[in-house]
Protein backbone atom coordinates (compact mmCIF):
# COMPACT_ATOMS: atom_id res chain seq x y z
CA UNK A 1 0.00 0.00 0.00
CA UNK A 2 1.03 3.56 -0.58
CA UNK A 3 2.50 5.07 2.60
CA UNK A 4 1.14 8.51 1.72
CA UNK A 5 -2.34 7.10 1.24
CA UNK A 6 -2.38 5.32 4.60
CA UNK A 7 -1.10 8.41 6.43
CA UNK A 8 -3.80 10.60 4.92
CA UNK A 9 -6.57 8.08 5.48
CA UNK A 10 -7.43 7.70 1.80
CA UNK A 11 -6.61 4.01 1.36
CA UNK A 12 -9.58 3.34 -0.94
CA UNK A 13 -8.55 6.16 -3.26
CA UNK A 14 -4.91 5.03 -3.32
CA UNK A 15 -6.05 1.51 -4.23
CA UNK A 16 -8.07 2.81 -7.16
CA UNK A 17 -4.92 4.24 -8.72
CA UNK A 18 -6.02 7.80 -8.09
CA UNK A 19 -3.75 10.38 -6.52
CA UNK A 20 -4.31 11.16 -2.84
CA UNK A 21 -6.95 13.81 -2.17
CA UNK A 22 -9.14 13.00 -5.18
CA UNK A 23 -12.84 12.77 -4.40
CA UNK A 24 -15.01 10.46 -6.46
CA UNK A 25 -18.69 11.38 -6.38
CA UNK A 26 -21.00 8.35 -6.23
CA UNK A 27 -23.09 7.73 -9.33
CA UNK A 28 -26.30 7.90 -7.24
CA UNK A 29 -25.52 11.50 -6.30
CA UNK A 30 -24.76 12.53 -9.87
CA UNK A 31 -27.95 10.90 -11.20
CA UNK A 32 -30.01 12.54 -8.44
CA UNK A 33 -28.57 15.97 -9.24
CA UNK A 34 -29.22 15.36 -12.94
CA UNK A 35 -32.84 14.43 -12.18
CA UNK A 36 -33.30 17.59 -10.10
CA UNK A 37 -31.85 19.65 -12.97
CA UNK A 38 -34.35 18.06 -15.36
CA UNK A 39 -37.24 18.81 -13.01
CA UNK A 40 -36.09 22.42 -12.64
CA UNK A 41 -35.81 22.75 -16.42
CA UNK A 42 -39.39 21.49 -16.80
CA UNK A 43 -40.43 23.94 -14.08
CA UNK A 44 -38.79 26.78 -16.01
CA UNK A 45 -40.74 25.83 -19.14
CA UNK A 46 -43.97 25.47 -17.16
CA UNK A 47 -43.41 28.92 -15.63
CA UNK A 48 -43.68 30.45 -19.11
CA UNK A 49 -47.29 29.26 -19.34
CA UNK A 50 -48.27 31.38 -16.32
CA UNK A 51 -48.45 35.13 -16.73
CA UNK A 52 -46.79 36.69 -13.70
CA UNK A 53 -45.95 39.96 -15.43
CA UNK A 54 -42.49 41.04 -14.34
CA UNK A 55 -42.37 38.09 -11.96
CA UNK A 56 -41.70 35.65 -14.80
CA UNK A 57 -38.19 37.00 -15.22
CA UNK A 58 -37.51 36.80 -11.49
CA UNK A 59 -38.86 33.26 -11.27
CA UNK A 60 -36.74 32.14 -14.21
CA UNK A 61 -33.65 33.77 -12.68
CA UNK A 62 -34.23 32.08 -9.31
CA UNK A 63 -34.60 28.69 -10.99
CA UNK A 64 -31.50 29.32 -13.12
CA UNK A 65 -29.54 30.30 -10.02
CA UNK A 66 -30.54 27.09 -8.26
CA UNK A 67 -29.52 25.06 -11.30
CA UNK A 68 -26.18 26.85 -11.60
CA UNK A 69 -25.53 26.27 -7.91
CA UNK A 70 -26.18 22.55 -8.27
CA UNK A 71 -23.87 22.32 -11.27
CA UNK A 72 -21.10 24.21 -9.47
CA UNK A 73 -21.45 22.18 -6.26
CA UNK A 74 -21.66 18.68 -7.70
CA UNK A 75 -20.38 18.61 -11.30
CA UNK A 76 -17.58 21.11 -10.65
CA UNK A 77 -16.92 19.44 -7.24
CA UNK A 78 -16.98 22.68 -5.23
CA UNK A 79 -18.85 20.89 -2.46
CA UNK A 80 -15.85 18.64 -1.87
CA UNK A 81 -13.09 21.18 -2.51
CA UNK A 82 -11.39 23.75 -0.33
CA UNK A 83 -13.65 26.62 0.80
CA UNK A 84 -11.24 29.11 -0.75
CA UNK A 85 -12.48 28.19 -4.25
CA UNK A 86 -16.08 28.80 -3.22
CA UNK A 87 -15.05 32.24 -1.95
CA UNK A 88 -13.44 32.98 -5.33
CA UNK A 89 -16.60 31.87 -7.17
CA UNK A 90 -18.88 33.94 -4.93
CA UNK A 91 -16.63 36.99 -5.33
CA UNK A 92 -16.76 36.65 -9.12
CA UNK A 93 -20.56 36.30 -9.02
CA UNK A 94 -20.87 39.39 -6.82
CA UNK A 95 -18.82 41.41 -9.30
CA UNK A 96 -21.03 40.19 -12.15
CA UNK A 97 -24.10 41.17 -10.12
CA UNK A 98 -22.58 44.59 -9.47
CA UNK A 99 -21.80 45.21 -13.15
CA UNK A 100 -25.18 43.99 -14.41
CA UNK A 101 -26.93 46.00 -11.71
CA UNK A 102 -25.10 49.17 -12.76
CA UNK A 103 -26.07 48.58 -16.39
CA UNK A 104 -29.72 48.07 -15.43
CA UNK A 105 -29.75 51.24 -13.32
CA UNK A 106 -28.24 53.19 -16.21
CA UNK A 107 -30.73 51.70 -18.69
CA UNK A 108 -33.64 52.50 -16.39
CA UNK A 109 -32.47 56.07 -16.04
CA UNK A 110 -32.38 56.69 -19.80
CA UNK A 111 -35.30 54.44 -20.81
CA UNK A 112 -37.69 57.36 -21.39
CA UNK A 113 -35.30 58.90 -23.93
CA UNK A 114 -35.24 55.89 -26.23
CA UNK A 115 -36.97 56.26 -29.57
CA UNK A 116 -39.36 53.39 -30.28
CA UNK A 117 -39.41 51.87 -33.73
CA UNK A 118 -42.68 52.13 -35.67
CA UNK A 119 -43.91 50.73 -38.97
CA UNK A 120 -43.45 53.10 -41.92
CA UNK A 121 -46.70 54.57 -43.19
CA UNK A 122 -47.81 53.50 -46.54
Amino acid sequence: MNQTGSKLGVESVAHAGQPAGVHVVPLKVLVAVWAVLLVLTCLTVAATWIDLGGGNLWLAMVIATIKATLVALYFMHLRYDQPFYAVILLTALLFILLFVGLVLVDTGHYQHQLITWTEPAG
